[in-house]
């Protein structure tokens, strides 16, 4: 963290596996995914009212408006917490989805289940810490993170048939 909050170069990846894409032949098996790969250098966040911005950024895109249900940072956790950001110089993005490619080829005869299976990304029930005083009440930010995501990621059963 401290080489790279002195502006060392850096490379950032990330990916997100969508789902599996099987074909008939083991050949032409894929994944759905996005990806990026970003260069840049580093910098080192160092005002308070900056380092705070940044936290409070950070913590409402994990889960909006939490920022506002917590005790805010103390002078303590601040001065130990570092925060870099990143000048981005030069990015790449790539992106898989679709079916298998093997409906026009000669494997299209073969009698094997080819397509594609998502790889759902939801939240379960929220779990208390082991700690927690009984009667406190569940955030609202928690129960509307739950609800929401359950109710885009519901499977979709009519497009699924899991026959003999």
């Amino acid at each position: 963290m401290r080489l790279l909050g002195r502006g060392e170069r850096a490379c950032f990846t990330a990916t997100i596996l969508d789902g599996l894409v099987l074909a008939r032949s083991a050949f032409e098996h894929s994944a759905n995914y996005e990806s990026v790969v970003a260069f840049g250098r580093f910098h080192e966040i160092t005002g308070d009212e900056e380092r705070l911005a940044a936290l409070a950024a950070f913590t409402n895109k994990l889960l909006p408006g939490r920022w506002s249900e917590v005790r805010q940072p103390n002078t303590k956790e601040l001065k130990g917490t570092m925060l870099l950001a990143m000048e981005i110089e030069e990015a790449s993005a790539k992106v898989r989805s679709g079916p298998p490619d093997d409906d026009d080829s000669e494997d299209a005869a073969l009698d094997v289940w080819a397509g594609e299976i998502p790889i759902v990304h939801s939240f379960g029930a929220p779990v208390p810490s082991p700690g927690l005083r009984h009667g406190i009440a569940i955030a609202e930010t928690v129960k509307q993170l739950v609800e929401e995501r359950a109710s885009r990621n519901e499977p979709d059963h009519d497009a699924m048939s899991l026959g003999s």
